[in-house]
């Protein structure tokens, strides 16, 4: 690296070899996730150890337990409470309490959400990307939200945090026309075909008129402080560098100094930031189904249609003898006997496999957690609403597990979208907030707050963000909303019984706490059985 805050392009071909070594320590990782895809699809037969000439039929066990794991996820979308740390930055908080969520709904979380909970599931890691878009809302700027596909990001071997690489790379493919219309100079230099990992897809997907770009971020000590930097570079061509821009060479691409990068393992492995997931751990109970299953239905099948020897000299017309539609076949001479045609013996399987397929099922299961009660199945003779409910949220441990780790990096992403706030939001920008009686108000919102006191060499407003479901399924709804009946009918909101509810309340840990709190003060204020 030079020394005089310059990037050059010979700086670009170290990066290069950086990037080519980390694709290699990576390669394995990319084969899993890629092979994961294909169990995913239902398309395992080629990763299969048997014969291939075995009937190639597979079942959907290990997709169910996928699709219902991500339900699990999608019912327990996450929204954030930021809360101050020191009591002057109350309002503040409270403040950025209702503009992340705009944020978030400009990037369709929703959709980014689903995405990252359908790669934690079947590859065992989520990477979500937080970057500034300069070019957004015509020029103003925004913040992206990404979900990164694994594939195309690169990291140094051996962290665990991914804070504490020395270099990320990510690759993406992008057509040679655009990139020639936004860099003239690389007429001649760029390549053909693609440099990634892909997935295999039902058609050939052209890449040869693209060529892949790299993004490389890497940190720097200079005078005490870690400045993150960036640089863009195409076939060993730079095309940026925050280096050399005077703008951003001496502090930083982003000035919260983090690689805008929060990866979200399901389980996770030592001496890495990925993890494994569900696919990893149930394709081999999944593959003895499927090879039992095509046995059983194979057996079956012969079972279904009676087969014979005949002689090559035999007396009967073996096509007329096929054809069930024939009322009349045809045979040579006086007489037909077992010499003629006999009947080939068939013995069924015995009903220990139809067992021990059952016992594979169930084994899967049991594995990835999916239980008749999670996916709302009344087997065992539960009929009643309350006790399926129960049965429900203790089957659902292991999911509320998972959704708790991914309210972790949830919590990330926010932190960082409130730094690109402070260093970005410059401008006023309009904002569509929900005010605290569900009435839409529109609020304009830039740094300034967020950076009060710097210039005074004071600290800068420090934020924690709390994360909690942002939507319930229905059966906690409905739990919900009969916990408010019956707080009704008990008197909860009678003003003569409001110390009494006060009370009980400080006492039970509920949903809405403090509002239902509220409105008992504000009924004891009417009725005067409280002196505030």
């Amino acid at each position: 690296m030079t020394t005089d805050f310059m990037i050059t392009e010979k700086d670009v071909q170290k990066a290069s070899e950086i990037l080519s070594r980390y694709k290699a320590a990576k390669a394995n990782l990319d084969a899993r996730v890629l092979e994961n895809e294909e169990w995913f699809r239902l398309r395992h037969w080629g990763k299969l150890r048997s014969e291939k000439e075995r009937e190639r039929r597979h079942s959907a066990w290990l997709f169910n337990s996928i699709i219902n794991k991500h339900a699990d996820f999608m019912d327990q979308l996450p929204e954030c409470t930021v809360l101050p740390r020191e009591s002057g930055d109350t309002a503040l908080a409270k403040r950025l309490t209702s503009v992340i969520p705009v944020v978030l709904e400009r990037n369709n979380w929703h959709s980014v959400y689903s995405d990252a909970a359908y790669k934690k599931l079947k590859t065992g890691t989520a990477v979500l990307g937080v970057f500034w878009n300069s070019e957004s809302d015509g020029g103003l700027g925004e913040i992206d939200i990404k979900c990164i596909d694994i594939l195309n990001i690169f990291w140094e071997p051996g962290v665990r945090d991914i804070q504490k690489s020395r270099n990320i790379f990510t690759v993406d493919l992008v057509d040679n026309d655009l990139l020639l219309e936004a860099y003239p100079f690389l007429e001649g230099r760029l390549g053909k075909g693609a440099d990634t990992v892909a997935y295999t897809y039902d058609k050939n997907i052209d890449t040869s008129d693209k060529s892949p770009v790299v993004d490389w971020y890497y940190k720097k000590r200079v005078g005490g402080r870690t400045l993150l930097h960036y640089v863009k570079f195409v076939n060993g061509t730079l095309l940026y560098a925050s280096e050399n821009d005077e703008l951003y060479r001496d502090r930083g691409w982003y000035d919260h100094g983090f690689y805008p990068f929060v990866f979200d393992p399901l389980f996770k492995e030592e001496g890495t930031p990925t993890g494994f997931g569900f696919i990893d751990i149930m394709k081999e109970t999944q593959e003895e189904i499927d090879i039992l299953s095509n046995e059983i239905v194979r057996n079956a099948r012969l079972g279904s249609r009676k087969r014979y020897f005949t002689r090559v000299e035999g007396a009967v017309n073996e096509e007329e003898f096929a054809d069930f539609n024939r009322d009349f076949v045809h045979v040579a001479g006086s007489s037909i006997g077992e010499e003629s045609i006999r009947e080939i013996g068939f013995t069924p399987m015995s009903s220990t496999y139809i067992t021990v397929l059952n016992n594979k099922i169930n084994e899967l299961k049991e594995t990835s957690g999916n239980r008749d009660f999670s996916q709302g199945s009344t087997a065992g003779g539960v009929t009643s609403g309350t006790a399926i409910t129960a049965l429900q949220e203790a089957g659902n441990k292991l999911s509320r597990d998972m959704i708790n780790s991914t309210y972790n990096a949830f919590s990330s992403v926010c932190t960082l979208v409130i730094e690109l706030m402070r260093q970005f939001y410059t401008v006023p920008r309009t904002m569509r907030i929900t005010g605290e009686g569900g009435e839409e108000v529109y609020t304009l919102f830039d740094n300034s707050a967020l950076t009060r006191g710097l210039e005074e060499l004071l600290r800068a407003p420090v934020f924690d963000v709390k994360v909690k479901a942002h939507k319930m399924n229905a059966y906690q709804r409905s739990l919900q909303n009969q916990d408010a009946l019956n707080f009704y009918t008990l008197g909860f909101f009678s003003p003569d019984r409001a110390v009494e509810s006060l009370a009980c309340m400080e006492l039970i840990d509920i949903e809405n706490k403090e509002k239902i709190k509220s409105i008992i003060r504000e009924n004891a204020a009417l009725g005067g059985a409280l002196n505030d």
